[in-house]
This record gives C-alpha cells, sequence and structure tokens, in this order.
C-alpha cells in the first residue's frame, strides 16, 4: 500500500499469509541491488522477501559475503543482492567500496538493473541523503520505507504518497516484522522496471553543478581514470573530488600515479576559490543535499510530541542509562555472556549425544556388514567418522549463533559496542572493533571479513591480528572434552564449576586479543586512537523468522565450508594412522582378539591395547608424533598427544577425531565419549607416571586458546591484508604464545601439587 499511514495505522492483512504471485511464461528475470543504512531493517527485509531461496555468495576477487537470494513477482523472478550498510556513496572502508562497485559495475559484475533502497521511517532525513545519491545513477529505484511502527510509536505519521512525488521516486510501504507491505513491493518493483524513463549516469544535476562539470572535464582528459565503471566514470571522479583521501582517491593514485593526488587537489582549489573559499567540497555537498531532503520531507512528517514523550519512551531512556552505565552496564554485559556460555555447554549436550549414538550405529552397521580390512575401517573410522566430526558440533555452533543474533537484533550489541569502547581505547582500538571480534566468537573468518568496516588500515590490521585470539566455536568440543574428562562436576545453584572454567578460557581469550592489540598499536601498528562514532538503534523486538534464517544460513555455511576440511583431515588423520600397515602388529591384534581360557569375553584382553598402540606407533602418524616428542615433551605430551595436536593445526576442531584413531577407538568419537574419556585418563609413559594431569589437561586448554591452528583462519588473513606476511607473523606469535603459556601451567601446576 502506498499512502499515508501512522501510528493507529493497522494492516488489514496483518496476520495473513503474503499472497501467491502468479508466475509469467516468459522466465524474465531482474538483477536488484536493495541498499540502506545500517540498522534500518534492511536484512529483515531481505530474509522476509526471499525466504530460503537464499544463498552466501563471495564478491569476485574478494573474500566478503553478500547475500543473494530470489523472489518471485508477477512478471519476473528478482535476484535480491543484500548489499553492506552504508550511511553514503562516499566509500572509506572495504564494505563501502564493495557496495559502490556493485551499483557501477566496476566490480566485475555488471550494474544491477534496479535499486531498493531501504529507509528508516524513524530517520527520514538521514536516511533520504543516501537516496538523493542513488538517483543520480540514473537506476530505477524504488524506495522501501521500513520501521513505521516504531514511527507511529514514537508519535510519528508519514504521508507516503506525498514524499513519493516529492522525492521523485516510487515509494513503498513495509514491515518484515508484520508483514505489512510485503505482497505490494512485487507489484511496484515491477512498474519501476517496466515503466521508468532509462536514465545515464549524471542526467540528474548533481548537488554542485560547477563540480559536475569539472568532474566530466577530468574524465574526458583522463579516459583511463575508472575504466570498468563506463557510464559511471564522471560520478566516481566527482565523488573523488569530493571526498578527499577517500578509496576512490586512492584508486586514481594506485592507477595513474602520484602526480594524481596533486591533480585532483588543485581542481578542489578552483572550485572552492570560485564557490566557497572557506569551505570544503564535502560540506557543500552535504548542504546542498540536506536542503533537497527537507524540500522532499516538507508536509510528509506528522509529529504526536505527546506520544513522543510517552512511558514507553521514558523506558528506553532508562534502559539507555542502564545498560551504558559503567559499572552496572559492565555487570550486565559479563552477565550477558557468561549465561550465553553456559547454555552453550549445557543444552547442546542432549543433541550432541543423539548424533554421537546415530553415528556410531552407522559404523557399527558397516563393521557388521563388510569384512574386516582397509574398506571397513576407511567408511567407518573414516567417511561416517569425518561425517560425525563435523555434525556433532552443529548444536553448540547453532546454539552460540542463536543468542548472538537475538542479541544484535533486540538493540543491545550496539550498546554493548558503545560500553565495551572505554575498554577498546585502553588497547588503542575503537567500539568499532569490539563487532568484529565479537563475531570471532562463533568462527575467526566473519570476524576478520567483517573488519572491512573499519576505515583506518592500522586500526584494521590490528583487529585481524586480534580476532583469533576470541573463542571460535571450534575450540568449543576441544575445551568440553578437557573440561568434561579433568574438572569434577561441581554445582552451586545454577552455576557449575565446569561452566565456570569454560567462561575462563573464553576471557583468556578476550585478555589475550586485548594485549596483541595494545602491543601493536604501541609498537608496529603506532597510530592515534580512532575516534568511534556509533547511532544506537532503537530497542527492537526480534523476527524471530528471519532469527531462524540466517541461523540455519549460518549452520550451512559451517557445513559447507568448515566442515569440508574437518571431514578431510579427518580421512587424512586416518590415513596417516591406518598406514603403513605392520604384518607382526597385526597379527598380534588377531591372537590378543582370540579367546582366553579363564578370561571373560566382555574383558579386554591385556595385549589388546599393547598391540594397537604397536601398530599406530609404526604408522605414519606416529612417526611424526615420536619426531616432534622432544620438543613438547616440557609440556607434558608424549608422541600420542604431539600426534593429535599435529593433525588438528589445520583445523583445531580435528583434535578429538584424532585422538579418538590414535587410541584406537575411531574417529567417531566426541568430547562426551566415555571410552575417549578412560583412556586419556589412564595412559601413561613408559615409567607408569600418568600423562594427562590437571596442569598438562589444563595447559593444553591454554595452548588451545592461543594457538593459531586454522588454516581457513589464515587464508582470510592473507586475502584481508593482501600478504602472508601478517598470517605468518600471526602463526608464529600465537603459536609460541600458546607454547609459553602450556608450559608456564605445568611448571606451576606441578609446583603446587
Amino acid at each position: 500500500m502506498i499512502g499515508r499511514f501512522g501510528r493507529r495505522r493497522r494492516d488489514p492483512a496483518r496476520g495473513r499469509r503474503r499472497t501467491e504471485l502468479v508466475q509469467l511464461s516468459t522466465g524474465r528475470q531482474a538483477r536488484v541491488a536493495l541498499i540502506g543504512n545500517p540498522n534500518t531493517g534492511k536484512t529483515s527485509l531481505f530474509n522476509a522477501l526471499t525466504g530460503l531461496r537464499q544463498k552466501v555468495a563471495n564478491v569476485p576477487g574478494v573474500t566478503v559475503d553478500l547475500g543473494r537470494g530470489r523472489f518471485p513477482t508477477p512478471r519476473r523472478w528478482i535476484d535480491l543482492v543484500d548489499l553492506p550498510g552504508l550511511y553514503a556513496l562516499a566509500p572509506h572502508s572495504p564494505d563501502e567500496e564493495i557496495a559502490l562497485d556493485f551499483l557501477t559495475g566496476a566490480g566485475g559484475e555488471p550494474p544491477p538493473d534496479a535499486v531498493i533502497a531501504v529507509v528508516d521511517a524513524t530517520q527520514l532525513e538521514r536516511s533520504l541523503y543516501l537516496v538523493t545519491q542513488l538517483q543520480e545513477l540514473g537506476l530505477p529505484l524504488l524506495v522501501a520505507l521500513t520501521l513505521f511502527d516504531a514511527g507511529g510509536a514514537e508519535g510519528q505519521g508519514i504521508d507516503a504518497e506525498r514524499l513519493s512525488r516529492q522525492l521523485g521516486a516510487a515509494v513503498v510501504v513495509t514491515s518484515a516484522l508484520t508483514g505489512f507491505g510485503l505482497d505490494l513491493l512485487p507489484h511496484e518493483l515491477d512498474r519501476v522496471l517496466d515503466d521508468v524513463v532509462p536514465e545515464q549516469p549524471g542526467d540528474r544535476p548533481g548537488p554542485i553543478p560547477p563540480l559536475r562539470q569539472a568532474a566530466r572535464r577530468w574524465a574526458t582528459a583522463h579516459p583511463a581514470a575508472f575504466r570498468d565503471a563506463g557510464p559511471f566514470r564522471e560520478l566516481l571522479v566527482e565523488r573523488s573530488l569530493i571526498d578527499v583521501g577517500g578509496a576512490l582517491e586512492r584508486r586514481l593514485v594506485d592507477a595513474l600515479g602520484v602526480p594524481t593526488r596533486g591533480d585532483l587537489a588543485e581542481v578542489r582549489h578552483d572550485l572552492l576559490r570560485s564557490l566557497a573559499p572557506r569551505k570544503s567540497l564535502t560540506e557543500l555537498e552535504a548542504e546542498a543535499r540536506y536542503a533537497r531532503v527537507r524540500e522532499a520531507l516538507a508536509g510528509v512528517v506528522e509529529r504526536d510530541e505527546a506520544t513522543a514523550y510517552s512511558p514507553a519512551a521514558r523506558r528506553r531512556l532508562r534502559a539507555d542509562h542502564l545498560l551504558s552505565h559503567p559499572v552496572l552496564g559492565s555487570l550486565l554485559f559479563f552477565l550477558t555472556m557468561a549465561v550465553v556460555f553456559q547454555s552453550v555447554f549445557s543444552w547442546a549436550t542432549p543433541l550432541m549425544d543423539a548424533i554421537d549414538a546415530a553415528t556410531g550405529w552407522c559404523a557399527d552397521l558397516v563393521r557388521a556388514n563388510l569384512p574386516e580390512g582397509v574398506l571397513a575401517s576407511l567408511l567407518a573410522d573414516g567417511v561416517i567418522a569425518g561425517v560425525g566430526a563435523v555434525v556433532i558440533f552443529l548444536p553448540q555452533i547453532l546454539i552460540l549463533f542463536t543468542f548472538l543474533l537475538l542479541l544484535e537484533d533486540s538493540g543491545y550489541m550496539a550498546r554493548a559496542a558503545f560500553l565495551v569502547d572505554r575498554l577498546m581505547r585502553l588497547c588503542g582500538l575503537s567500539g568499532q572493533s569490539f563487532l568484529p571480534m565479537l563475531s570471532s566468537f562463533a568462527c575467526a573468518i566473519p570476524g576478520i571479513m567483517a573488519t572491512r568496516v573499519i576505515p583506518n588500515r592500522r586500526d584494521r590490521l590490528a583487529t585481524i591480528m586480534a580476532a583469533p585470539f576470541m573463542t571460535c566455536s571450534a575450540r568449543l568440543p576441544v575445551y568440553a572434552f578437557l573440561i568434561a574428562a579433568f574438572v569434577p562436576r561441581r554445582s552451586w545453584g545454577p552455576v557449575n564449576l565446569q561452566g565456570l572454567v569454560l567462561f575462563a578460557l573464553y576471557l583468556l581469550g578476550i585478555l589475550g586479543g586485548i594485549a596483541t592489540a595494545l602491543l601493536l598499536k604501541r609498537s608496529l601498528l603506532r597510530g592515534p586512537t580512532p575516534t568511534f562514532l556509533l547511532e544506537l538503534p532503537p530497542y527492537r523486538r526480534p523476527d524471530l523468522r528471519s532469527l531462524a534464517l540466517r541461523v540455519m544460513q549460518r549452520g550451512r555455511l559451517f557445513l559447507t565450508r568448515a566442515g569440508t576440511v574437518i571431514f578431510a583431515v579427518t580421512v587424512v588423520v586416518w590415513a596417516l594412522a591406518y598406514f603403513p600397515r605392520d604384518a607382526a602388529s597385526k597379527l598380534a591384534v588377531e591372537a590378543s582378539a582370540a579367546p582366553v581360557p579363564g578370561v571373560s569375553a566382555e574383558a579386554e584382553p591385556p595385549s589388546s591395547r599393547d598391540a594397537e598402540a604397536a601398530q599406530l606407533a609404526g604408522s605414519y602418524l606416529g612417526q611424526m608424533g615420536r619426531a616432534v616428542e622432544p620438543l613438547f615433551e616440557p609440556l607434558g605430551w608424549d608422541w600420542r598427544v604431539s600426534s593429535a595436536v599435529i593433525a588438528s593445526f589445520p583445523a583445531r576442531e580435528v583434535l578429538l577425531a584424532a585422538l579418538g584413531t590414535i587410541y584406537a577407538l575411531g574417529s567417531e568419537v566426541d568430547e562426551q565419549d566415555a571410552g575417549l574419556i578412560d583412556r586419556v585418563r589412564t595412559a601413561r609413559w613408559p615409567d607408569g607416571r600418568l600423562i594427562f594431569t590437571l596442569p598438562v589437561a589444563l595447559g593444553l586448554m591454554v595452548f588451545f586458546a592461543f594457538c593459531l591452528q586454522c588454516g581457513a583462519t589464515m587464508a582470510t588473513m592473507r586475502r584481508e591484508t593482501g600478504s602472508w606476511r601478517w598470517p605468518i607473523l600471526a602463526w608464529l606469535y600465537m603459536t609460541g604464545l600458546g607454547y609459553l603459556g602450556a608450559w608456564l601451567v605445568v611448571r606451576i601446576g606441578s609446583t603446587v601439587g
């Protein structure tokens, strides 16, 4: 519905399913970009439109994921691309560059057929600033007015029809939360695609006409400038002149040479001398665009001041005061994080037990129906165990993602970033680094990619180096296994000791990341502490459907990306432990399996483990472990632990599968496996000493808290930094720190007794 709406307006179709759209037989389709400011409900609208018909794909040539999905209109299929949020087409960070490149076709893909601009009804003036820039691109444009329920709660009514006339663009009112307008948006998009008069970029007058003319002359004189952008070249040159030191100016300098910077400065100087000597082009653009926005909003917004200061508004102010309080807000933040980690440790156990039982049943079925040999071992201990080693982590990952997304959608995460800014500034960073580091708790890869929103390169590098210290989901199985095996099950009301140890390990990773950032900002990456500006989004009730879609999407990404690595490494570990087959060890295993007079059939013959250990010791994996055993012996590790740690360097979550294979239990074991727990508790050195004491187990946890054991993370660091220098430095530094931390824990623990 395009029309007038306000705080008392109700959607007559609220609660009904969206009407089914009849597809034409032509098979037409169009590619549409979805763009808007951060926290405008853009992703919720994307999920509401595309549903399960979506995927995450990389931008060509870079490592940033864009949401891509499909939805039908009455006349065509729409391929919808969810671009990173930004406030203006003035790129200073890699994320903003990607959005502008996609819109102008400078990033390797053709420009989109149309643009849907998501506009926050509660922040019209700020949101329409971006719309005025999008209009100058000449692409068909549809404005989706979202969050109007919040606008009505603040006593604000908006005449959408008048806004459409005065803005010169189609406007449709939508709400992903209630479904309002979602059945109309496809029809309006069809009309925009079919009826709009084609425009060339730059046909509409720019905010500063002399600037547009100067950009046209400069682009004509430099045909190599933004060659890939085609008809958008003049607009990109104009942006280069406005945004001093921005990403576009740097591109021109890289492509045309250092003198280009002086040429641009000379053009700016000539323009300002004739326009406003005491101002910058950025100020002139802002004044002109906001004047245009105020003209478009004339008579559009109606406010009810009595509602704006309602009890609900006062409650939000009190909540902000509490959440941003230095003491109370910090306590609430740490309490929230503790609840999240307790839940991850406790709630996932039943699901993981069920997955473990299913994996074991499948492996037993294979062994029962195939003759003993390489094929049976490959399928049971390699393939099935590899699949189980992937799926067993899924419950913990889904629970963690659910909590993080709930906190983000409710508006709490932005307030936590504001609160943590005080702490981040102590190490030379800002709250802008908080969200990438927080994302690293699920996986360091999206956390590192999220640093693209940080404009300053030094701060971005420091955050990238600190992100792998955050305890990602891959460390959870290792922690859970060692905690279950060596930390007593003691509880004090709702708090249990095992959960406290897990929380302490998370805190250890946080401290390691903060200390690393502080060290870098005072040495290799020395520079001023960045200013942190953050707009606090309104409190919202999370959209459960959108939340479920995003959780499923992240689970699918884990299975397809990390899962393939885990599966491959599990099969490789099986092969290293299985070959070469020693004939004498095999005969010893078969002899030990024969019935022994006077020995119960249920009891394990004493020589069985010795024979299996002899086979593993002679395998390729055992040989590798024995070769490095002297290096890790100060940490209390024998060749078996060393072999498992070596196997886990490409992906740390492989440790359990490696231990299961090494201890002849099969690689389908998980962190709750009683057999594996018993084996590591009773494993001994040749002189009879226990290998896994409490200090050794704690030292191993500290090693995993610090060490960089993830090949995918290192590859991502290389792509984001453009060099192997930083990932190699990170690997050496973090591995050395993990070794030192484990050694100190073992020494102190042995001294204390």
